[in-house]
């Protein structure tokens, strides 16, 4: 029997269900240190009975696809301009890799003294997070475009607009997809951190709050459902440069 390839990557988190629930079945693991996966399970129904669960995925998902947005263009756009102009990398990249080497989740004292902890606080923290990655791999993916392919276009009679949609754009693709992947495990990550401190709604605040009643199969929970958020934002990335990279032979297979 041949098993499915998108079936083959789930193998071995059944298999960690499978371990992790009779080790908590035989007592190996205290319930009050991990909760064993049908404890999980049934907080996870009594969660999405009370309907808790669905706003607050509803609150997070929104803070994480705004910040997402928001980083993502402004880190496009530098990238476009550093890539396709030595003046505006000379007068802007300095700068931007000063503040790329402050960790920015540092930032959430001083952010919260700007924005309290208001949504302002979380968008600007996710958007800051997810702007470096996508900034970095874009300039690289335009620096990338082999040069013998803009060669290639003048001598066609390119012109700048035709270049950059034909080849410059297509060329840097692959380099901006895996900046938007690395972008988008950012972006959980920062917003993990931002509602577990300064949140008064969203996944992180519902973990913070069983907590602070010791319910650690919620807390579990809320940790399941951010790896479930991250693998679903990275499959759906995976899907979309597999069909804008169709034409890439590299991509065809994959």
């Amino acid at each position: 029997m041949t098993i499915p390839r998108a079936l083959i990557g789930w193998i071995l988190p059944v298999v960690v269900l499978i371990v992790w629930e009779l080790l908590a079945r035989i007592g190996f693991i205290p319930e009050n240190v991990l909760p064993a996966p049908t404890a999980v399970g049934v907080a996870l129904w009594r969660v999405l009975q009370s309907g808790e669960l669905v706003e607050n995925i509803r609150v997070s998902f929104w803070r994480a696809s705004v910040g997402f947005l928001i980083g993502g263009a402004v880190g496009f756009a530098f990238g476009l301009a550093n890539g396709l102009s030595r003046f505006s990398e000379a007068l802007t990249d300095t700068t931007l890799q000063m503040v790329r080497n402050v960790p920015h989740l540092a930032l959430i004292p001083l952010v919260i003294l700007w924005f309290g902890i208001d949504e302002q606080a979380k968008l600007f923290l996710v958007a800051l997070g997810v702007f470096f990655p996508i900034y970095i791999n874009t300039l690289a993916g335009i620096r990338s475009v082999d040069p013998q392919l803009v060669e290639m276009g003048k001598t066609y009679g390119m012109n700048g607009n035709d270049l950059f949609w034909k080849v410059i754009l297509p060329g840097a693709l692959p380099s901006i997809f895996v900046g938007v992947r690395f972008g988008l495990g950012i972006m959980w990550l920062t917003l993990i951190v931002a509602e577990t401190i300064a949140a008064s709604s969203g996944i992180g605040h519902m973990a913070m709050q069983a907590r602070e009643f010791m319910m650690t199969d919620v807390v579990v929970l809320t940790i399941l459902i951010y790896a479930l958020l991250g693998k679903l934002a990275d499959t759906t990335a995976r899907i979309l440069e597999r069909r804008t990279l169709a034409w890439n032979p590299a991509f065809q297979n994959v």
